[in-house]
C-alpha cells in the first residue's frame, strides 16, 4: 500500500523508525511498574499516567526523528541517497540510542535510590568527574554494565539497518529520486505536533505530569529526558521567596525578640546563659558518612552494628530523633556548618557562587584554632569553598596525611581519626575541629591493614529485614563503629580530652526497610534518608540524658555555641536544643526530586508536595489516640503554615545570610 501511494523510502523509514523507539520508551515505562510499582496502587490507575506518559515519549521521539524529516526534504540528505548517507544517519540513530539508553539505565538507578525520575541533580558527578568516575568504577561492575549498553545499542542499530535494507528490497522498483515533498511537509507538521503536545490545548510541559495528584503517577508519567532537561532550569537559586510573609511565624519559632525587627532580620545576640561551661572547652565536630539511625544499635536493631557508639550515648546527651533537612552529604554538611537547609531544588547550596557564602557561628569562637579534616579532597562538592567562610581554618586534606590513601574517598577513617588526634593534641590554645568521614560509603572498602577489625557473617534474610542490603554494607557500618572506639580511645590518652566536647552528627541517613525497628513513617514516607544519631560526648563536662524530642542538624552549631562563655550571633534557623525558652520542637524536611517539605513533630510527621495538591499526616509514634477530623485538620494547617515557613525562610537566607569577608 505504501509503494502505491508512492510514500518515500524516507517517510517508511521513519514509521519503523518511529515504532521502534516507541516500543523502546514504553518498554522501559512498564519496567518501571514492575519494579517499583507501590502495593496500594492498582494497575487501572496507572493508565492517566500512561496516556500521559505517551504524550512525552511522542514529543522526544519527535525530536529524534525531526532531523532525518527535515534534511531529507532535499534527496540529496536522504539515508537512500547514497551508501554514505546511509551510514551517517544510522550512525546518528546508533549515538542518539545510547544516550536514550544511557539516561533510562541511570533512571532505574535513581529511581531504586530516591524513588524518583533522573533529574539535574546528576550533574553534580560531572562537576567532579574524578572522584565519580573512581567511585562508580571501585563500588559497581562497570565492565559488565558497559558490554549491556553497547551490546544494546549494537543491537537496536542492527535493527536500524535491517529495517534499511528491507524498505530498500521492497521498493526495489521505485526510483529513488522520486520524491513527493507533501509526504516529508505531512511527516514534519506530525513531528511537530507531537513536540508541541498530542492532544493537548497548551504546549506540554513538565509539570503537566503534578496534575495527576501522586508521586508515583506523576514520576511513571515523565521520562527521564523530560524530566532531566526541564529541571535544568532549578540549577539556579529563585530569589522570589515569600519569607516577609511568614516572618511573624518565624520570630516566634525562633524566638526573635529585638524591638521593631523589620521582616528581614533574624539576627539575635545571644548571651550566655546559666550553664554555660567556663573551661573553654575544645570541640571536635565529627560529621559521620551516611550514619542511619535505624541501621545502629542505638535504634534496638537486633543486628548490633554499632555496640561502642552505643555506651558513649549512655555516657553523654543523646538526641534519638535527630533529622538532616534532607539527603546527601554536600546538603548535609551545609546545614551543620551554616544552620541552614539547602532548600535549592537542584544544585548543591555549595556549588552555587550565590549561597556557598555563608555567616557561620564558628566565627564567633573567639580565641580558638580551628581545624578541617577530610581523608578525601575538598574540591568535591565544593566543600573547601565552604568550609573558606570559616576565618584562620586550617585545611587538611588528601595529601596532606603520612596515611596511604585506600579508596576514592582518600584515607581511612580510623586514619582520618589519629591523624587528626596528632594534630589537636599539639595545640596549646583552645581548638574547634571538623572531622569528615567517609568509608561508610560505597565502594565500602575496609583496609587490610585492621586486620582486629572482625568482619560478620550474616544471612542474607536477616539483613533484608533489618535494613543492610549487603554484607558488606553491614560490615562497613559496623568499621565505622570501629573507627569511633580506636579515635575515642586515643583522645582518652591525651590532656586534652577532658576538656573536650565530642560532637557525633550523621550527614544523612540511607533508605531502606525499617518496619522492623519503627512505625510506618520511617519507611513509607522516607524519613530513614533523615533519621541520624546526634551526640554530645563529655564525660567530664556534661551530665548524660536522652533527649527524644525531634531535633535538626541545623541546630548543631547554636548548641554547641550554647555551651560557651561567650556571646554569640545567630542569624540562621538553627535552636539552642539545650534552651529551656526554646519554642515548639520540630525538624524540617525536604525531598528535592519529588517536591516534597515538611515537619517532624512531637508525634506527627506531616508533609506536602509543592508540585501537587497533595498533603500527609502521619504518626510517629505506636498508639496514638485517633485525631477527630477537626483535630487533624487543624494539625493539618498549623503545620503546613510552619513548613512553608520554614522553606521560604530558608530559601531567603541561602542568599541573604552572607559571610562579610575580612
Amino acid at each position: 500500500m505504501l509503494i502505491k501511494w508512492r510514500v518515500p523510502k524516507t517517510i517508511q523509514w521513519i514509521v519503523k523508525l518511529f515504532f521502534i523507539y516507541l516500543f523502546i520508551f514504553t518498554a522501559f515505562r512498564i519496567a518501571t511498574v514492575i519494579c517499583f510499582k507501590p502495593k496500594a496502587t492498582g494497575i487501572l490507575e496507572l493508565l492517566p499516567s500512561f496516556w500521559l506518559g505517551l504524550k512525552y515519549d511522542l514529543r522526544w521521539i519527535a525530536f529524534i526523528l525531526f532531523p532525518i524529516a527535515l534534511f531529507s526534504l532535499y534527496p540529496k540528505f536522504s539515508p537512500f541517497y547514497s551508501e554514505r548517507l546511509k551510514k551517517f544517519w544510522t550512525i546518528y540513530l546508533g549515538i542518539i540510542t545510547l544516550l536514550v539508553l544511557f539516561f533510562y539505565g541511570a533512571d532505574f538507578g535513581q529511581f531504586a535510590y530516591i524513588n524518583a525520575r533522573l533529574n539535574a541533580d546528576a550533574l553534580i558527578f560531572a562537576e567532579d568527574p574524578k572522584e565519580s568516575l573512581e567511585m562508580v568504577w571501585q563500588s559497581y561492575p562497570v565492565v559488565w554494565i558497559l558490554f549491556g549498553l553497547f551490546g544494546s545499542v549494537l543491537m537496536v542499530t542492527w535493527m536500524f539497518r535491517r529495517t534499511h535494507v528491507g524498505i530498500e528490497g521492497k521498493n526495489i522498483n521505485v526510483h529513488k529520486f522520486t520524491y513527493q515533498r507533501r509526504w516529508h511537509i505531512a511527516a514534519l507538521l506530525i513531528l511537530g505536533w507531537f513536540m508541541y503536545g498530542f492532544f493537548t490545548a497548551s504546549p506540554l510541559n513538565f509539570f503537566r505530569a503534578f496534575s495527576l495528584n501522586d508521586e508515583f503517577k506523576s514520576n511513571l508519567a515523565l521520562n527521564p529526558l523530560q524530566n532531566f532537561f526541564t529541571t535544568l532550569r532549578f540549577r539556579d537559586p529563585d530569589y522570589n521567596t515569600k519569607a516577609k510573609e511568614y516572618y511573624p511565624l518565624m520570630s516566634a519559632f525562633l524566638n526573635i525578640k529585638n524591638a521593631g525587627a523589620t521582616k528581614d532580620n533574624y539576627t539575635r545576640l545571644i548571651q550566655p546563659g546559666s550553664r554555660a561551661l567556663e573551661c573553654q572547652p575544645n570541640i571536635v565536630l565529627v560529621i559521620c558518612e551516611s550514619f542511619s539511625m535505624y541501621k545502629s544499635s542505638m535504634s534496638g536493631n537486633p543486628l548490633n552494628s554499632t555496640p561502642y557508639f552505643n555506651e558513649l550515648t549512655k555516657q553523654g546527651i543523646f538526641f534519638d530523633r535527630c533529622f538532616s533537612p534532607t539527603f546527601g552529604t554536600a546538603r548535609g554538611v551545609f546545614a551543620i556548618l551554616s544552620g541552614i537547609p539547602d532548600v535549592q531544588l537542584s544544585k548543591f547550596a555549595t556549588r552555587n557562587e550565590a549561597s556557598v557564602s555563608q555567616r557561620m557561628i564558628i566565627n564567633d569562637f573567639e580565641g580558638y584554632e580551628k581545624f578541617y579534616f577530610l581523608g578525601g579532597r575538598t574540591q568535591f562538592n565544593n566543600f573547601g569553598g565552604l568550609v573558606k567562610n570559616i576565618k584562620d581554618v586550617h585545611i587538611y586534606e588528601e595529601g596532606s596525611y603520612k596515611s596511604q590513601k585506600v579508596n576514592v574517598w582518600g584515607i581511612s577513617d580510623k586514619d582520618l581519626f589519629l591523624e587528626a588526634n596528632d594534630v589537636i593534641k599539639e595545640q596549646g590554645k583552645p581548638f574547634f575541629a571538623i572531622i569528615q568521614t567517609a568509608d561508610n560509603h560505597r565502594p565500602f572498602n575496609i583496609p587490610e591493614a585492621d586486620s582486629d577489625f572482625v568482619n560478620k557473617s550474616i544471612p542474607d534474610e536477616e539483613l533484608l529485614k533489618y535494613g543492610f542490603e549487603s554484607l558488606k554494607e553491614y560490615n562497613a557500618f559496623a568499621y565505622t563503629d570501629y573507627c569511633f572506639k580506636k579515635f575515642i580511645e586515643t583522645a582518652k590518652k591525651e590532656s586534652y580530652f577532658n576538656n573536650t566536647i565530642f560532637v557525633f552528627v550523621g550527614d544523612h541517613g540511607v533508605e531502606g526497610n525499617a518496619e522492623a525497628i519503627y512505625p510506618k513513617a520511617w519507611t513509607e514516607q522516607r524519613l530513614n534518608d533523615e533519621h541520624i544519631p546526634l551526640l554530645f560526648y563529655a564525660p567530664s563536662l556534661l551530665s548524660p540524658s536522652k533527649r527524644s524530642e525531634p531535633v535538626s542538624q541545623i541546630d548543631v552549631l547554636p548548641t554547641i555555641a550554647g555551651m560557651m562563655l561567650q556571646p554569640y550571633t545567630n542569624s540562621t534557623l538553627g535552636r539552642d536544643l539545650l534552651d529551656s525558652a526554646k519554642n515548639y520542637n520540630a525538624a524540617f524536611i525536604i525531598y528535592h526530586a519529588p517536591g516534597w517539605i515538611g515537619v517532624v513533630s512531637d508525634d506527627y510527621f506531616y508533609r506536602k508536595n509543592i508540585r501537587i495538591a497533595k498533603e500527609e499526616l502521619v504518626p510517629m509514634k505506636e498508639n496514638l489516640p485517633p485525631l477527630t477530623f477537626h483535630q487533624q485538620d487543624s494539625a493539618k494547617k498549623h503545620l503546613s503554615q510552619l513548613t512553608s515557613a520554614l522553606y521560604e525562610t530558608a530559601r531567603w537566607m541561602l542568599l541573604n545570610n552572607k559571610n562579610v569577608k575580612n
